[in-house]
């Protein structure tokens, strides 16, 4: 442990950029602090270059940053599902520690390209950081992109307008830039003129994303799709899966059904994530029931439940997945879920059969490829639960001519913490990237819908039953960033990556 110390000036610094990390991000939302928050981790990364070890220094300042950041943010792991298994414990520890360790890469690599180069912090740092950011969104079976920096942003959807060309991490590199230059600033304040200059940078830059921001507002051409009927049932996690509730549950449903659509007009019936508990393959008169909804109501009704593939008598995999059950009858081939949540869908690097007897240690099947429906004489897209962090599956969407997008969700496991605000806080980004509007139906919140212009509307409550109409509206045009992808985070790696390269030949050629 001896390796992991620090002196006492750091701690002080890891504890305050930590809790100014928190309170960026969703629920609080503040603005200041997203300018703010990596500005002690700057401060971390100059002072660590006087140590005698520099590289050990800066590693440990951010691992103890980055474990101290997302151990606040993700603390609803342990609070919400400890009641399900007590092994989210260890579900938790893991996850922060791997986030942790991405931090301490950011810092160190960060500093050691400074000091062989001299290159300024303010251009290595932001690249480092969103290269971070991207490799913990693309690291196979356990990638949690959970919250980058730009998401902090999402409360104010005016300022991150310029995402429609720059995408999330576009905003992450230049929030990163912003922060570096305002601890520069402090740090350089005896010399006024140079300091001023970096703050007046910020500045400038924050307003001119303003006025990006209230232009793109007022000339997106914004279009009606649709009215889209949503239920929330408030199911709470620990009946979901009571067998003995199991019926009462469906009945509800379409008690919750009836009532909606009595006297108000809607192109889609939405019910949320894993809506159904169990399988039409064991409960048909279920399958048959909507089947008859949508017939008798001339409305296409989606539903999230379980789905089987057999490949022989006793081999099968299981899915988390949507339905859609059109107005003329039967079923439509289902969307099955393509990025699974670590652990509780899917065990990642072992085969998940060997979890079979632990509870809510899952094995599910990962879907091949986006589910294309139509209603109304539009076409959408689904996204089940997570995958609405991942910016490239509602890209997809869009490329694919999709107008609209659902997202549907089981959030009652979060309990009532941060997490089903987190989770919210990500379709702000995708509908501003994509502009796309998206309707968002949960098991007990947070239910609405967001329009192209990142504005969420009638953002229901946790923990409450409600049924919603939704007058749904999207965005005719295709933005920049559906044509070019994450291209700053790509760019980040292979810039990250070549100043790698350049510094360690530069070092052997000094060497030699």
């Amino acid at each position: 442990m001896r390796w992991l110390a620090l002196p006492r000036a750091d701690w002080r610094l890891v504890v305050g950029g930590a809790v100014l990390t928190v309170i960026a991000y969703p629920p609080f939302h503040f603005f200041i602090p997203s300018f703010l928050c990596l500005v002690p981790a700057v401060w971390l990364i100059e002072d660590g270059h006087d140590d005698p070890r520099p590289w050990r220094r800066q590693v440990v300042q951010g691992f103890w940053y980055g474990l101290f950041s997302h151990g606040l943010i993700l603390y609803w792991m342990v609070g919400a599902l400890w009641p399900f298994t007590k092994l989210a414990a260890l579900g938790y520890l893991a996850t922060i520690g791997i986030l942790a360790m991405y931090a301490g890469l950011a810092f160190a690599v960060t500093g050691w390209i400074v000091r062989s180069t001299r290159l300024p912090l303010l251009l290595v740092f932001p690249v480092a950081w969103t290269a971070a950011d991207w490799l913990i969104g693309h690291q196979g079976d356990i990638r949690f992109p959970w919250l980058g920096l730009g998401t902090s942003l999402t409360g104010f959807p005016t300022v991150v307008q310029i995402a429609d060309i720059v995408g999330a991490r576009g905003v992450m590199l230049l929030l990163v830039a912003a922060n570096v230059a305002l601890a520069m600033a402090w740090r350089r304040r005896a010399e006024p003129r140079a300091a001023w200059i970096r703050a007046g940078g910020v500045a400038v830059g924050v307003a001119a994303a303003l006025v990006y921001g209230v232009v793109r507002e007022r000339t997106v051409p914004v279009q009606p799709v649709g009215d889209i009927a949503v239920i929330q049932p408030n199911v709470a996690a620990s009946e979901k899966w009571d067998e003995r509730s199991r019926d009462e549950i469906i009945e509800h449903l379409f008690q919750l059904s009836n009532t909606v659509l009595e006297g108000n007009h809607a192109d889609l019936l939405v019910w949320p994530e894993a809506s159904i508990p169990g399988y039409f393959r064991t409960f048909p008169h279920w399958r048959s029931a909507l089947e008859r909804l949508a017939s008798e109501r001339a409305i296409p009704v989606l539903v999230g439940g379980l789905d089987l593939d057999y490949r022989g008598v006793q081999d099968y995999d299981y899915y988390n997945a949507a339905f859609l059950f059109p107005p003329g009858g039967g079923t439509l081939p289902a969307y099955r879920k393509r990025y699974l949540v670590p652990i509780t869908e899917r065990v990642p690097f072992v085969n998940p059969a060997w979890f079979s007897g632990l509870e809510f240690f899952g094995g599910f099947g990962k879907g091949q490829e986006g589910t294309v429906f139509q209603a109304a004489g539009h076409s959408f897209g689904v996204l089940i639960c997570y995958e609405s962090v991942f910016e490239n599956l509602a890209r997809q969407y869009r490329r694919d001519g999709t107008d609209f997008l659902l997202n549907i969700t089981n959030d009652a496991w979060f309990g009532r913490t941060a997490a089903p605000y987190q989770h919210a806080a990500h379709l702000v980004m995708r509908s501003i990237e994509n502009r796309v509007g998206i309707a968002r139906a949960a098991n007990s919140g947070i239910s609405g819908w967001v329009d192209p212009l990142g504005r969420m509307h009638e953002a229901s409550g946790l923990y409450e039953e409600l049924t919603a109409v939704y007058p749904l509206t999207t965005a005719g045009t295709t933005a920049l960033y559906v044509r070019l992808g994450d291209w700053v985070g790509l760019l980040s790696v292979l810039g990250s990556a070549g100043l790698v390269i350049w510094t360690w030949h530069r070092g052997r050629r000094r060497a030699n």
